[in-house]
């Protein structure tokens, strides 16, 4: 039996995930989305994915530049989480943020536990989706909790 939309809606909110920003920039232009189709994939060399949704303005600059940042979230940066998840304010979503720019010139979101800079290496059509796979070309890490998602509901680890 075939699985409708809903039903995978649910099934997907099941699996907890982590909270990431990723963010492109081509010229001046710049953008970003969040983001909890994430993954790490390979240690060696250092690999990482990405799902964007086609639809989205961030997706056209990933592919236009062929570089992103990932910028982990941690707990308590649910707003930002969901600034950069709205439709309605796309082109405002950085607004008021001091963002430091990485490796590649794609910003990072202040305040993330940790911010990956990738150059996609391979990008694969999946539905609605792209898959974008991506060589991380520096890293940095900082302490704290992350922002994790579940259900339809932001938490974290205690």
């Amino acid at each position: 039996m075939p699985v409708d939309a809903e039903g995978f809606k649910r099934v997907a909110a099941s699996w907890a995930t982590g909270v990431t920003i990723v963010t492109s920039r081509s010229g001046d232009r710049q953008q970003g989305m969040t983001v909890s189709a994430f993954s790490e994939v390979s240690l060696d060399p250092p690999l990482f994915l990405v799902c964007a949704d086609k639809s989205s303005i961030t997706n056209e600059l990933i592919a236009e530049s062929g570089v992103f940042s990932v910028s982990i979230l941690a707990r308590g940066q649910e707003d930002l989480s969901n600034r950069f998840a709205s439709k309605r304010e796309e082109h405002r979503r950085f607004e008021g943020l001091d963002c430091t720019d990485g490796a590649t010139g794609c910003p990072r979101v202040p305040g993330a536990l940790a911010w990956i800079d990738c150059s996609v290496t391979r990008a694969v059509d999946a539905g609605d989706h792209v898959i974008y796979l991506a060589r991380a070309e520096e890293a940095a890490a900082v302490d704290g909790e992350p922002l994790l998602y579940f259900r339809q509901a932001y938490g974290g680890l205690s």
